[in-house]
């Protein structure tokens, strides 16, 4: 059965056709929240806040957009409200770019994603570096950059405009280019 007719399915009640669509996003959701929410614990209550909405509102899917597309937004704004919730992470936004970013001492990107991949010493301060970024910047860094989904899906999944998220974009690559460098300045020199 293809994905339309286990929507179909599930919205009129059949629960092996809700198992299902579980089976097949379990993997793609866990995965999604576990980079949002940078913890196994969360992720894995993300997990079970983002099914259990999709049992509670399928019948409310309209299916104008894919289902993965309503997961990640789903799993994005309960990694958003629950690091809301969560003072103890110490997340602040960096709106003012002055304040967080400046632009003169952001070196030229000069390693490669493929160079980051195979380094581990490096992926390791790039994780790190990741969970400093505010949540907002954050969840549109992921979608775009490590989930590879376009700026208009990005856009439609957080519910912002298109603008919006290219400038959160712009701010979260600002800060990690900025974060690296300072890692490494003492290598760069």
């Amino acid at each position: 059965m293809n994905e339309q007719k286990l929507i179909e399915a599930a919205q009129n009640g059949d629960r092996k056709a809700l198992a299902e669509l579980v089976k097949m996003y379990e993997q793609t959701v866990y995965n999604f929240s576990f980079k949002l929410c940078r913890n196994r614990e969360r992720a894995e209550h993300t997990m079970q806040e983002t099914f259990l909405s999709m049992v509670k509102n399928l019948r409310q899917f309209s299916g104008q957009s894919k289902l993965s597309t309503w997961l990640y937004r789903v799993v994005a704004n309960h990694c958003l409200m629950l690091a809301r919730s969560e003072n103890r992470y110490g997340f602040s936004s960096f709106d003012d770019d002055e304040t967080y970013i400046d632009e003169k001492e952001i070196a030229e990107w000069k390693v490669t994603p493929d160079k980051v991949t195979e380094n581990n010493e490096l992926k390791m301060i790039l994780d790190e570096s990741i969970q400093k970024l505010a949540p907002e910047y954050r969840v549109v860094f992921m979608l775009r950059d490590v989930e590879g989904l376009s700026t208009e899906e990005t856009a439609k999944i957080l519910d912002l405009s298109v603008p919006a998220v290219k400038s959160r974009l712009h701010r979260a690559r600002a800060f990690l280019r900025n974060e690296l460098n300072e890692r490494f300045a003492h290598e760069l020199k």
